[in-house]
């Protein structure tokens, strides 16, 4: 692509403009109501499951002095991990408005097989994470919710676990609906919820105002100093007060900085404040190791009603992480990281909206066998926070790049913030660790199978594409070919989809040879997915006459748009191209096979890459071609 063109693409102008603009705008009550519904259900909930792990973890040592040094600990790790980490420093980093990690790794401008390959697979294999993460978010939220009944009574004790599958498999069964109507109810649930806990917690507080000493961090230092390794695995409790806290920079693009921030300084954060120090203060005046902290806060009537209000923020928190793992897929698949599935709009108003059938049935089988496998939150807290905790790490480290590459801090400067969160990241990296043998391997090898799947795709994509530059032709040669064998020019407009922009690609190349005769009207078809989110209007197409009734007409798409490419092409009759209403779409599609001599890992890869090949959507659902107008070509190519 000319160097012309890429800065035109990369100028924060037309469409990435409006994002930026949206981005910036003014924070509004409307706005930070939407941020609670949509940012903060996973932090919101964590109070339901986050002291009763720890409580679990310390057991018959869990004294007011270890109770108090348990909340310092929670306090200060959402302090430093939220508000300073990810609402000061990480959320500052924005790919024209767009947030979450696959942004944040375009951002260091490393590539595959370039300077920085390193950078691409910390950004891959934390976005690999998330998917793990989002098996187990659902299954613990819902779980931990829906047992709030055996406060009240021991009669559903036996069926918390089915009524949480069930609960489940509504939420996954709704997906394909759309958010849009529901998810106007989710900020003020969310409010709601958050009044509710932190007026639960107030209460709590007026009974032993003691509590509040904890936020000394002189109490979380002494906790740790004084309980040696039980201390340090107490750490991968208080991790479970921060699960959810890559939603603020993952969901950024949605909302923006402004409003997630307004929410978190001024709701959110108070919210949790009170109601850990609430739950703590009950525990001093009535320890109770077995109950659960969180419903003990609640007086007796009130316990229905509230593990109703649980039940609809935990689905919320839940709606959060798939909706989320839909957006990233659209990335991952617009950059090339990810096989084409089938991406269904649900709202005609709202992008970010979005379907994707795949991702949804997959994270539910899986959410459902941890629910049933695990069948209670205290046991399924063991497989909570490792995949977490390891993006976590990864996003500092990404962030140092941008600090100097993007921001060009000095290095002492960048340096001195990232030791600083590195530190406190490393420390429950080390601690969810030792979560690994009670199921942590579970969304850890998740994440792994799926960062096999995204390389192993992008590896052979770019094999292909080598193949096919290889045997590609140049245009001159190819036009003196169809003049020297006569090949007739039939009428008709034939529609080339290829990779290949200057040069003639095999799919036209064999099409004339095996043919012979070619339609009046050609245009070659190249499809670009950008680093930046949208592309403006002026921008997305670009035209270029090769020879009388030959074109090559490149198409460029943001990573979060869908291509729709009959209603884009409409933009390419101001440049003389004839209209396409009538054109036949041709695209090949390759069987890739091993070629001999190869390694056993080499022969398994492609084997790998072939079976998504074949199953991977076809160009009618990822592009909007009409099936009538679609011709497959097919190609056996050996790699």
């Amino acid at each position: 692509m000319p160097s012309s063109t890429i800065s035109a693409l990369n100028g924060p102008t037309g469409f990435v403009g409006e994002a930026q603009n949206k981005f910036n705008q003014p924070t509004t009550v409307r706005a930070a109501l939407l941020a609670l519904g949509i940012v903060y259900g996973d932090l919101g909930t964590s109070p339901l499951y986050t002291l009763q792990t720890i409580v679990h973890i310390v057991g018959d040592q869990f004294t007011p002095e270890a109770a108090l040094g348990s909340l310092s600990l929670i306090v200060w790790s959402l302090i430093v991990t939220i508000s300073v980490k990810y609402c000061l420093f990480v959320m500052r980093a924005d790919n024209h408005g767009e947030g979450g990690i696959l942004a944040l790794m375009t951002m260091t401008g490393a590539r595959w097989a370039g300077q920085g390959r390193w950078l691409v697979i910390m950004g891959l294999f934390g976005a690999a994470l998330i998917y793990g993460d989002g098996i187990i978010t659902p299954a613990i939220s819902v779980l931990s919710a829906v047992e709030g009944l055996n406060v009240a009574t021991s009669i559903f004790k036996p069926y918390t676990m089915p009524i949480a599958v069930l609960i489940l498999i509504g939420l996954f069964a709704i997906q394909s609906r759309g958010t849009g109507t529901v998810g106007k109810a989710f900020g003020p649930v969310m409010f709601v919820w958050f009044a509710t806990i932190a007026l639960l917690g107030m209460v709590g507080i007026v009974h032993h105002p003691q509590v509040l000493e904890a936020f000394n961090p002189v109490h979380g230092v002494r906790f740790l100093s004084t309980h040696g390794f039980l201390g340090f695995a107490v750490l991968g409790g208080v991790f479970l007060a921060l699960t959810g806290g890559e939603a603020l920079y993952a969901d950024m693009g949605h909302i923006g900085r402004n409003p997630i921030r307004m929410a978190w300084f001024c709701f959110v954060l108070p919210a949790l404040f009170l109601n850990y120090a609430g739950q703590i203060a009950h525990f001093i005046d009535s320890p109770d190791l077995e109950a659960n902290p969180f419903f003990k806060l609640a007086p007796d009537w009130s316990i229905y009603p509230l593990v109703g209000l649980a039940t609809l923020a935990t689905i919320i928190a839940s709606q959060a992480i798939i909706t989320g793992s839909f957006s990233m897929t659209r990335q991952a698949m617009q950059l090339g990281w990810f096989p084409g599935v089938r991406i269904s709009q649900t709202s005609a108003e709202e992008y970010g909206q979005i379907y994707v059938p795949f991702v949804n049935w997959t994270m539910m089988v899986f959410t459902i066998a941890l629910t049933v496998g695990f069948g209670s939150s205290d046991r399924l807290a063991g497989a909570y926070g490792t995949a977490v905790s390891t993006t976590m790490v990864l996003t500092t480290a990404l962030l140092y790049r941008v600090m100097r590459d993007r921001w060009h801090w000095p290095v002492y400067q960048a340096g001195a913030v990232t030791v600083v969160l590195l530190a406190v990241d490393l420390a429950f990296f080390s601690a969810n660790l030792l979560k690994i043998s009670e199921g942590g391997w579970i969304p850890l090898t998740f994440g792994a199978l799926v960062f096999i799947i995204m390389t192993t795709w992008h590896y052979g994509v770019e094999a292909v594409h080598r193949r096919n530059a290889a045997r590609s032709q140049q245009p001159g040669k190819f036009f003196e070919y169809l003049r020297s064998e006569n090949v007739v020019r039939v009428p008709g407009t034939a529609v080339f989809l290829s990779r290949l922009g200057k040069s003639i690609p095999p799919v036209i190349v064999n099409y004339v040879k095996q043919v012979r005769s070619l339609q009046a009207t050609v245009i070659a078809l190249t499809v670009s997915f950008e680093d930046v989110p949208r592309i403006r209007s002026k921008d997305r197409v670009r035209v270029d006459e090769l020879e009388d009734g030959f074109w090559h007409v490149t198409v460029h798409f943001g990573f979060v748009e869908i291509p729709d490419l009959p209603a884009v092409l409409t933009l390419a009759k101001k440049d003389g191209v004839p209209v396409l209403d009538e054109a036949s779409y041709f695209i090949e599609r390759y069987d890739p096979i091993s070629r001999k001599h190869r390694s056993y890992l080499s022969r398994w890869r492609v084997a790998l890459f072939s079976f998504m090949s074949r199953t991977s959507a076809h160009a009618i659902d990822r592009f909007k071609i009409p099936s009538v107008a679609l011709t497959e070509l097919g190609r056996r190519i050996a790699l």
